[in-house]
Formats: C-alpha cells, structure tokens, sequence
C-alpha cells in the first residue's frame, strides 16, 4: 500500500542514513502522499519504532504494515542497503508525518565492547 510512497521518499532517506552515524536525523514527509496511498481507509499513519539489527527487522516490536514496507523498500534499494545491514537503526513516525532515524551502531558496539572487557577481565 505505502511501497510507493516510501520509494518517492528512498533519495532522502538515503542522506539521511548516511548523516544518522552524527546523530539523529528527521524528515518532514508530505501528508497527502500517505492519504492517498491508504486510498480513504482510516488507518494510523504512525509507528513507535522500527528497530532493524544488520538488515534484519527486530520482532519484538512487531511493526505495523507502514514500518514494515519502509523496511522492505530500504533492503530493495541498491543505495540503502549496504548501510542498513552495517548498521543498528530505529525508524519512528509520528501523527504530523515525521519520520526520525537514529543509528545506534556505535552505542550497541560500545556495549558489546563492554561485555567483552569485562568478562575477560573477570
């Protein structure tokens, strides 16, 4: 339903991605470009998050059909998926069509870093 509209949206995104890694990143989206894709059914044009670890897509939130097309563009895009299967991203989207990025690749590897130290020195 919303391929089309995330396809119209990929080139922005796509610098956004790459900009994510300096921090978080959003993109005012136009809102009449989700309505007509929804085709006048009344349904939720947003989504809390969308975690995706190395291209894979975290169950544990279990996205809506909007965060989960969004993630299947972004793995279909020749551009966006080397950087999404390096990385740790978090899409969320809000009532007024505002889609956040935050990359939290260096976080999660600061983490494990962690772990690893800790256990070796343990």
């Amino acid at each position: 339903m919303f391929t089309q509209t995330w396809k119209k949206y990929i080139p922005v995104i796509t610098i956004l991605l790459k900009r994510s890694a300096n921090g978080e990143q959003t993109l005012k989206m136009n809102n009449t470009d989700f309505e007509r894709a929804a085709g006048g059914r009344k349904i939720k044009y947003s989504f809390t998050c969308l975690r995706m670890n190395k291209g894979r897509v975290d169950s544990s939130t279990k996205p809506n059909a909007m965060a989960t097309e969004l993630a299947q563009v972004l793995m279909e895009n020749d551009q966006t998926r080397p950087m999404i299967k390096a990385s740790y991203l978090e899409f969320s989207m809000n009532n007024d069509f505002l889609l956040t990025i935050r990359n939290n690749t260096a976080t999660i590897e600061a983490e494990k870093n962690e772990t690893v130290e800790s256990s070796d020195n343990g």
